[in-house]
């Protein structure tokens, strides 16, 4: 374990660590960006309206997961989700809902409790006097924000989005709780059955960094280019 650095188990390991660990964190990270979001934006749009009822269990639904921390949410949908499901199936058994799906369904949810304060933020920084002006044209509160205001709240929020999606691919590890075989469940089962804790824990971790370094790049890129359209 403390023995000099091997390369070699780095090496040699590469096919597995990319081919299975990396990709199912980067296909766990792209469905909960597109769910999250889409989700998110309903949230942010629930919260924003005139109907109570909506405002509150928005509000409530986003305090709730952002108050919670993101490893007992995983183990909640994991442990309840099957069960619920078989309560609304009107099943006798847990529904099989399998580790992967519990994931997406825990990321996406989690996700949307952000992306919905961000987009919230985003439809706020729109002039009130386009939604007027929608209003005058004849469209509805639905049809406003989805042809005049969500448009330009994306364009704007667009570098924090991508902030948090970084964020969201760096969570993506505590997956391993559940067993799954993730980038960093990977590198640690490869870890255990070689004995190269050091080598495999170093390697992950310059991975991890790596991404993050070149989507911070990315965002800092998107932010100078929106400043210059604006």
């Amino acid at each position: 374990m403390f023995g000099p650095f091997d390369f070699g188990v780095i090496i040699h390991n590469l096919p597995y660590l990319f081919k299975v660990g990396m990709t199912f964190t980067l296909t766990l990270t792209a469905l909960a960006i597109v769910l999250g979001v889409f989700f998110g934006t309903l949230l942010a749009m629930m919260r924003l309206s005139s109907f109570k009822a909506l405002s509150l269990f928005a509000t409530g639904y986003i305090n709730l997961m952002r108050s919670v921390p993101l490893v007992l949410v995983i183990f909640w949908f994991y442990f309840l989700v099957p069960y619920i499901g078989a309560w609304i199936i009107g099943a006798s058994q847990p529904v099989q809902v399998g580790a992967f799906m519990s994931s997406v369904i825990t990321f996406s949810m989690f996700e949307a409790a952000y992306y919905a304060e961000i987009m919230r933020a985003g439809i706020q920084s729109v002039p009130r006097g386009q939604v007027w002006a929608g209003y005058a044209l004849g469209l509805n509160y639905w049809q406003t924000m989805a042809k005049i205001v969500l448009p330009q709240a994306f364009r704007n929020m667009l570098p924090i989005l991508l902030t948090q999606t970084i964020i969201m691919f760096q969570d993506t590890s505590l997956v391993y709780v559940l067993s799954v075989t993730d980038f960093l469940g990977a590198a640690s089962k490869i870890a255990e059955r070689d004995g190269r804790f050091v080598e495999m824990y170093v390697f992950a971790a310059l991975v991890y960094f790596v991404v993050c370094i070149a989507g911070s790049f990315l965002v800092r890129r998107l932010q100078r280019r929106i400043a210059i359209v604006r």
